[in-house]
């Protein structure tokens, strides 16, 4: 059986680094660094664009299939409630404390390891991507990298889920809403209320049930999260805002949803992006298979990654909780990093 012990070392010793070299979204230069680093003193050959860093296994054949395995290097900046310096990596007992290390430094570390110990021995084709902007789904993150990289076939996302496999996420979607109206002397009632004339469509957005339900994401979601209107407090407000917040569901496009909501509403409707679409890999995908015989469970994920950037199967599972994310005093377990990595190997040897 293999012996784990020295990889698990070597992940958390870079995922201590990794804590101490702050790496906010569109500022992880030296967060690749300290990755690149290390990867050389792995004997890793690799690539960089911008601050994604990958690796393709030396034995790589274009006749066999890919996986890739990604995570992100970015972070969110800390929260104000934090009890620790969020860039110290403080070790109690099991527990890694630090920004980044659940979400997901420790998928990150792990994947590596899997790669490292896989790489050239496996019988499909293995890429390791680190990726960045992850936060924010910037420009500069993944969809930088993903046209350099070999085709891909199916790719597995080291966010935080407990090792149990996220075999669909919701898509997201934010829309600008706009209501006009006239201005006028709130005195004499003169003039036509843009809040009012909104008024209507934030009560459809509130009510509406999409008729698509999915047994993994449940419904697609809609949010009011925003309003802003006037100028002050005498003058009737000629123009009224509001943000939409989207959760759509693979039974879904975010352009589908997009037509429904601007057939339904009197404002004008104007999507931010398309681009993050839900994602989702079939149940008898040989992968979500032998993670099946394994004992895993399947679940949908409310939260967006970069699977929805990639145009090819994918599945987010991690080591470390969703709920930690983006929380003060964030932090992974090593037993965790440790059953991450052995995980790994157990399904992509499969």
């Amino acid at each position: 059986m293999m012996d784990f012990k020295t990889y698990t070392e070597d992940a958390v010793s870079l995922l201590k680094e990794l804590i101490a070299t702050p790496s906010v979204s569109r500022d992880e230069t030296a967060a690749a660094d300290v990755l690149a680093r290390h990867m050389e003193g792995y004997g890793l050959k690799y690539e960089r664009e911008g601050n994604n860093i990958w690796t393709v296994c030396s034995d790589f054949n274009p006749d066999r299939e890919t996986i890739l395995l990604n995570a992100h290097i970015d972070t969110v900046k800390p929260v104000d409630s934090w009890t620790r310096d969020p860039f110290t990596p403080t070790l109690e007992g099991d527990i890694l404390y630090g920004l980044g290390a659940n979400d997901c430094g420790g998928g990150l570390v792990s994947l590596l390891q899997a790669f490292r110990i896989l790489a050239g021995k496996s019988k499909v084709n293995l890429v390791f991507l680190a990726s960045c902007e992850e936060e924010v789904s910037g420009q500069n993150g993944i969809v930088r990298a993903l046209p350099r990289l070999p085709h891909i076939d199916v790719a597995i996302v080291g966010e935080p889920t407990g090792m149990q496999p996220a075999v669909a996420e919701k898509g997201l979607m934010v829309i600008d809403m706009i209501a006009h109206g006239r201005s006028g002397h709130a005195a004499r009632a003169e003039g036509v209320n843009a809040i009012y004339e909104m008024l209507n469509d934030l009560q459809w957005i509130r009510s509406y049930q999409f008729p698509k339900v999915s047994p993994l994401l449940g419904p697609t979601l809609m949010q009011v999260t925003m309003v802003n209107a006037g100028t002050q407090h005498n003058v009737v407000p000629d123009k009224c805002q509001a943000v939409i917040d989207v959760r759509t569901n693979e039974l879904y496009t975010n352009e589908e949803v997009f037509e429904i909501i601007r057939e339904n509403v009197k404002s004008e409707v104007k999507a931010r992006s398309f681009r993050l679409h839900s994602s989702s890999i079939p149940l008898n995908h040989p992968l979500i298979q032998k993670l099946d015989e394994m004992g895993k469970k399947t679940f949908g994920s409310p939260t967006l990654s970069d699977q929805a950037l990639m145009p090819f199967p994918s599945f987010k599972m991690g080591p470390g909780n969703s709920a930690r994310s983006h929380s003060a005093d964030e932090f992974i377990r090593v037993s965790e990093i440790s059953d991450a990595i052995e995980t790994y190997v157990k399904v992509i040897s499969c």
